[in-house]
């Protein structure tokens, strides 16, 4: 299982919301910079940055954090928000970007992700975040009737190998990941990520069962902010299940 700390951006400082809502924002850090550097000395081999004035705007408002954070870290950065066009897209790899996600381009323009997939390959990710099932796009503002599993399925037949699946719901509520709804995607046949609701080491344990569902990594926000998860001991104790596997 792959740890992968989460930096959420507004206005170019480190917060975290509630289910998505912006006006149920706090601030945890004005140096997101030093929480990379930070995540990387716990051990994070990949760090998840959201764009969120980004994802609401439709173009992304950060790439100058990504930038510094490229240039403070030697870590994978996965960057997603806003990123809608090829040339938003080429500048979010040409600011240290390694990983894409895209999230409401793969509903409205699914051909584009094919084209992406073409040039980038695995590089391109797609982030699925849904809310009772049902898929949610423009920075979670807009609720569609898409069901989640018919999107992932669209996407797989387009190429894509991995998804982001997050839970809005859950997502800043520490109240434990969808283990269901991950199942569900794990008929697909990709990669899964699993994000929204992670409070504690056993629930990242959890998802390790879940590993011939697809699901290979954990993203972690708010949990490693308040402190109910500590980076270096989970990191930890997911490489000790692994030994004890071997």
């Amino acid at each position: 299982m792959l740890i992968v700390p989460a930096i959420d951006l507004i206005d170019g400082v480190c917060v975290r919301l509630i289910q998505g809502d912006f006006q149920q924002k706090t601030v945890y850090s004005a140096d997101p910079i030093q929480v990379a550097q930070d995540f990387v000395s716990a051990g994070a081999q990949r760090i998840h940055v959201v764009d969120l004035d980004g994802a609401r705007v439709g173009k992304p408002q950060n790439l100058s954090v990504i930038e510094r954070i490229a240039a403070a870290v030697s870590v994978e950065i996965e960057f997603g928000g806003g990123l809608r066009d090829s040339d938003a897209v080429a500048a979010a790899f040409a600011a240290g970007a390694q990983r894409i996600v895209l999230g409401t381009a793969a509903l409205t323009h699914p051909e584009w992700v094919s084209e992406l997939i073409a040039t980038y390959g695995d590089q391109i990710v797609v982030g699925i975040d849904a809310k009772d099932g049902l898929v949610a796009v423009g920075g979670w503002l807009e609720q569609t009737k898409v069901p989640a599993l018919e999107l992932a399925k669209q996407m797989h037949s387009l190429g894509v190998k991995e998804i982001i699946y997050t839970d809005i719901k859950r997502d800043g509520m520490l109240s434990g990941p969808n283990y269901e709804a991950l199942k569900s995607l794990g008929s697909t046949g990709m990669k899964i990520v699993a994000s929204g609701g992670i409070s504690s080491i056993e629930d990242i344990l959890n998802l390790c069962q879940l590993y011939d569902y697809g699901v290979y990594a954990a993203i972690i926000g708010k949990a490693l902010y308040t402190k109910q998860i500590d980076l270096a001991e989970a990191i930890a104790k997911v490489n000790c299940c692994k030994e004890g596997e071997k």
